[in-house]
């Protein structure tokens, strides 16, 4: 099975631990990374897993097994067009890896300059901008126009959802844009 490639299923949402289990049932390889993440709930404070990938799940499997994996409960297909998308074994062991020594991995939006985002907490909760530039790690300026004036204002990540809508690439100051738009 070394010399299969992984591939990404798709599943159904929070079901990613029970397809696993029926991977499992199966005699299927697969991999679904978890991380730890602490829980308050009206009672009390738990602690869960969750998956890393959330709605995915990776299997390594040949070819003639193909049919019995995409028909396992909660898969709703495999990734890609035909044969499906393959991660290289690095990746996965890299994730696998990161995640025993102590790593903290946790799922993150990817969020691109030019996305229109919703700021849904602090003081500018419910505003909606622009992604005009990225600093460090995990801080954004956005540009917010609803007064037909514009402004920065640096805001956490977690404190912006993004609305999967990408600006024309002419709404963004020259300096902004890539270089590749810019002629």
């Amino acid at each position: 099975m070394l010399d299969s490639p992984w591939r990404v299923l798709h599943v159904v949402a929070n079901h990613e631990k029970r397809v696993a289990r029926h991977l499992t049932a199966r005699s299927h390889e697969y991999y679904l990374p978890l991380y730890a993440v602490r829980s308050k709930w009206t009672d009390r404070v738990v602690d869960l897993e969750r998956p890393l990938f959330a709605g995915y799940v990776f299997a390594r499997f040949q070819c003639e097994s193909r049919l019995s994996v995409v028909s396992t409960p909660g898969v709703l297909h495999l990734l890609g067009s035909g044969a499906g998308e393959v991660v290289s074994a690095a990746e996965i062991e890299r994730i696998r890896e990161g995640l025993a020594s102590g790593c903290i991995l946790r799922p993150h939006p990817a969020v691109s300059i030019g996305e229109l985002v919703h700021v849904h907490r602090g003081v500018f909760a419910g505003v909606e901008g622009i992604v005009t530039e990225l600093r460090q790690q995990c801080k954004v300026i956005i540009t917010l126009a609803a007064t037909k004036q514009c402004f920065s204002l640096a805001v956490d990540m977690d404190d912006i959802e993004v609305m999967r809508k990408r600006v024309a690439r002419d709404v963004l100051p020259e300096k902004e844009r890539p270089a590749e738009s810019r002629a």
